[in-house]
């Protein structure tokens, strides 16, 4: 199981229990700045590069979680974009207008021709890196799969980002998981999972009736039931830490998700680290 650190008021997770000596800068780290319904973004760090998957919150809130996880933000190499909703890329183009990479060039953003074409740049040219869902690319010590997921956007991705041995599973914004996305996930040693709604509390809640057939529909969005049934179907894991995100703000709760998760794992004799992330929640950082 993972051993708790602590680096100020954040919970560092060392999924493989090894400790990592004083000023010593850790292999691999995933920062989850923020995951939501209202807004994403998550920073993968390594030696060598530090890439953020979606921009999804203003770039001052960015700044702010940042500054809470003592990382710099002019230190960002690259940002990658799973699709073009606005809870995905809010805060894109400020970031993109007012940062340059390291090397003091335009920070690049990394995304298919499709949720290229779907975003309006306003007056911004932005520096490009187009990728085919189902290729893998690398950015820096960075190896990173993008498959297809089901969502009601023009071309939507999931991640497995491979960094010094260490699997990574990015997998949020799908109504379903088809047997494909099962079969990149293979072998994942950290997953950040949708588990958007519960049934029961969507039904009864506010949206209206065609928001929530869009949402249960099979280019929506995973429920909790559907989340834990997914880790629970017979994927070959090699899982240690397991964080739920992308959680509706008014058709979920973090512990009616922990709580169906966690009767899913135990049935199944699974014992990945099991954390929610919350979209107002303090930043976590997850340390190997």
């Amino acid at each position: 199981m993972p051993v708790e650190q602590t680096t100020g008021s954040i919970p560092v997770y060392n999924c493989f229990q090894r400790t990592i000596p004083h000023g010593e800068r850790a292999i691999v780290q995933v920062t989850i700045l923020a995951s939501g319904s209202s807004g994403n973004a998550t920073l993968i760090s390594t030696a060598e590069r530090r890439v953020l998957f979606d921009a999804g919150i203003s770039r001052r809130a960015l700044h702010a979680r940042l500054a809470e996880a003592e990382i710099d933000p002019t230190t960002l190499d690259a940002v990658v974009v799973s699709h073009e909703h606005s809870d995905h890329i809010s805060g894109l183009i400020s970031l993109l207008r007012h940062h340059k990479s390291k090397t003091g060039r335009p920070l690049p953003v990394y995304l298919n021709e499709r949720t290229h074409h779907a975003i309006h740049w306003k007056t911004l040219d932005p520096t490009v890196e187009l990728i085919e869902p189902g290729a893998c690319f690398s950015i820096g010590d960075l190896d990173i799969r993008s498959f297809t997921v089901p969502h009601d956007a023009a071309d939507p991705m999931g991640f497995v980002v491979q960094a010094e041995g260490h699997r990574l599973g990015l997998l949020t914004d799908l109504g379903y998981v088809p047997e494909s996305v099962k079969f990149h996930l293979k072998g994942c040693h950290f997953l950040l999972l949708e588990s958007n709604h519960d049934l029961e509390m969507l039904k009864v809640g506010p949206y209206p009736w065609s928001v929530k057939q869009r949402v249960m529909g099979r280019n929506g969005h995973l429920s909790n039931d559907m989340a834990a049934s997914f880790v629970t179907s017979g994927v070959e894991w090699d899982l240690h830490t397991l964080v739920l995100g992308h959680l509706s703000d008014h058709t979920n709760h973090p512990a009616v998700a922990r709580l169906t998760m966690e009767n899913a794992l135990n049935e199944a004799g699974l014992r990945p680290r099991l954390e929610v992330a919350e979209q107002s929640g303090p930043v976590r950082q997850f340390t190997w």
